[in-house]
């Protein structure tokens, strides 16, 4: 395992694991006139510096020096406020959800590309992530033989991999599959090719990555192998949506519908379709930077302000009963089992009811 690379990888989930749109703000602070000039500043040039379209950042920058000539920064004195503002004026004319300027009262570290992680951020960075398992919430099998997958982040398979493969290895002998994004709020891509690729029979091409600031594509396929057993390339699957299911969770919503590979049920997702990294812009603040875009293979384009649309459109905590209702009814029809249809259609009968 690349340990550097897990754990860049691991502190990219950090930031994006939950929408930025929906991340609070640290505490509350006083800041002078000259650090909110380096703020204005620094957030403009870090966008121009690294944002996916170069030409909107131009936008971004004139809408906001603008504003500022007009004095609409002037009485800024709450650093909460002023990164409220500032996100707001970027995203009115970007309609970015994953930009945003973040304050923190005790500073940001500073940004260094030199050598590896200490063997102390190594175990920081897993027992951070250990303690939400990884971002598998819960396994389960239900009646109908059904399996059941709740993942609320996607930390990088090389974090994460030994527990993801663990739930796949879980649900392989189910015959149909519902995956919970309800309350997934993104992560690595590492992580989602990795358990998508217990769906595909085949190597299939997942998505592309395009970064602007070194005009490079990363291709995303399904691996070839992958411990435990696979759940297969033809199984019924079942992804579950609402609109706080972000990034991520929509990239692995996104594939699975436009390769025909699932049905989704639920609600619209968020719409960040941009990965984003955060960029030092003084010593008390920061600013998410959307640096690269997703491209699917299939459509050409991604997400990004439209979310993905489920085929089964209703309100996101009615999705599970109607999965699983689905599910049932398609075990139900393809059973050449008498006595199992039979169990399925009481487990139907009994799901109805209740």
């Amino acid at each position: 395992m690349n340990i550097k690379r897990a754990f860049t990888a691991a502190l990219f989930v950090a930031a994006t694991a939950i929408p930025l749109c929906a991340q609070p703000n640290q505490a509350d602070f006083t800041i002078t006139p000259e650090e909110r000039k380096e703020v204005i500043e620094g957030s403009i040039a870090k966008l121009k510096e690294a944002y996916v379209f170069p030409e909107t950042s131009l936008r971004m920058e004139a809408a906001v020096r603008e504003r500022r000539a007009k004095g609409e920064y002037d009485r800024i004195t709450s650093a909460k406020e002023l990164t409220a503002k500032l996100t707001d004026d970027f995203r009115a004319v970007s309609r970015d959800k994953h930009l945003s300027v973040k304050a923190n009262p005790n500073g940001f570290p500073d940004q260094k590309e030199s050598g590896p992680p200490t063997r102390e951020q190594q175990e920081q960075m897993r027992a951070s992530a250990a303690r939400v398992n990884f971002g598998f919430e819960k396994v389960e099998r239900l009646q109908g033989n059904i399996g059941y997958i709740d993942i609320r982040g996607f930390m990088p398979a090389e974090v994460g991999g030994e527990t993801g493969a663990a739930a796949m290895s879980f649900v392989a002998n189910t015959d149909a599959l519902i995956v919970d994004l309800r309350k997934n709020g993104g992560g690595s891509p590492s992580m989602i090719a990795f358990l998508t690729s217990y769906l595909f029979d085949k190597p299939t091409h997942l998505n592309d990555i395009y970064t602007e600031q070194t005009k490079s594509t990363q291709n995303w396929w399904t691996l070839p192998h992958v411990p435990g057993a696979k759940f297969g390339g033809e199984k019924p699957v079942y992804v579950l949506t609402s609109n706080y299911t972000f990034s991520g969770g929509e990239e692995f919503a996104y594939n699975l519908k436009n390769l025909k590979r699932a049905t989704l049920i639920g609600e619209t997702t968020g719409g960040g379709a941009h990965p984003v990294k955060m960029m030092k812009v003084s010593r008390r603040f920061a600013i998410g930077v959307p640096f690269a875009r997703a491209i699917s293979p299939i459509t050409k384009t991604n997400w990004e302000g439209t979310g993905v649309a489920p085929d089964v459109a209703l309100p996101a905590d009615q999705a599970f009963d109607r999965a699983y209702r689905l599910a049932l009814e398609s075990l139900i029809e393809s059973a050449e089992d008498a006595g199992w249809k039979m169990q399925l259609q009481k487990v139907l009968q009994e799901k109805t009811k209740s």
